[in-house]
């Protein structure tokens, strides 16, 4: 029985590169929303695939992490050369609200949950070798890798990584990217920045890593928090790369974040 009033799933027989394309209603977004997959071609039918989860940014959508930062192509020449197992590409929509939901409960709607518990479900339900004991990890970029951090650190028990590429780290860093004023989110949980939801749940948290680019605007915001997680004793990985808050930075270092969550499942 599906968890979900409706379920589209792409056909096979038109689709390209291992991309798939689910749609599912749920009432956490009180309508629908999108799923863009990355499945391996296997040999062999395997079981308890692994789960990475990708957030876009701001103004993106499902689509996003593919069609302008080729992680599924990617996460296909690691697969090939054995350098990381084989694992689903998860790369949902933020929900598509105003120009970026933030992965956040506001406006009636629950973005975090959809994440966390709907993307999950919808592929367990549609693709072969999915399974409740897959292992799943949360990466992302700008504000998904705010929500990457966020989320990963509200739900620690559901995942085994977490990595972050440019990530806001602050609720109101948002006011830098979106049109909406912050007032207008009206959230429902009053942890909104990545610190403190990281120092509350401190003693189970997933591994963590987080990189940011030497011309990025949001570098001083990263280094304050690799410093604050250092004086909290939280153990981090952080790295700064050269480049700035654009594509091509994270087109290249996206495969530190696969990497990363391929040694955190084995």
């Amino acid at each position: 029985m599906s968890n979900f009033r409706t379920v589209e799933l792409s056909d096979e027989a038109f689709e390209n590169a291992g991309l798939r394309f689910l749609t599912i209603k749920t009432n956490n977004l009180k309508g629908r929303g999108d799923i863009c997959l990355f499945i391996p071609e296997m040999e062999e039918e395997l079981t308890d695939l692994p789960i990475y989860i990708l957030l876009h940014g701001v103004y993106g959508s499902s689509w996003a992490w593919a069609m302008k930062g080729g992680a599924h192509i990617t996460a296909k020449r690691l697969m090939d050369k054995g350098d990381i197992g084989p694992a689903i590409i998860a790369m949902p929509s933020d929900g598509l609200w105003g120009d970026g939901s933030g992965y956040l409960s506001h406006k009636e709607k629950d973005f975090a949950q959809w994440i966390v518990s709907d993307v999950p479900a919808a592929i367990i339900e549609t693709i072969a070798g999915a399974t409740i004991n897959s292992p799943l990890c949360i990466g992302g970029l700008s504000m998904g890798g705010y929500g990457a951090l966020m989320l990963g650190g509200q739900f620690p028990h559901k995942f085994k990584a977490i990595s972050a590429h440019s990530a806001i780290t602050k609720f109101e860093q948002m006011a830098n990217f979106v049109g909406e004023p912050l007032e207008r989110y009206a959230i429902q949980n009053t942890n909104i920045n990545v610190i403190d939801v990281l120092q509350k749940n401190k003693k189970k948290l997933p591994a963590i890593r987080f990189d940011c680019g030497t011309k990025d605007s949001l570098l001083e915001a990263n280094r304050t928090l690799h410093n604050e997680l250092s004086a909290l004793n939280i153990n981090h990985n952080y790295e700064e790369f050269e480049g700035g808050h654009e594509w091509p930075y994270w087109q290249k270092n996206v495969e530190a974040t696969l990497r990363f969550f391929y040694n955190h499942i084995k």
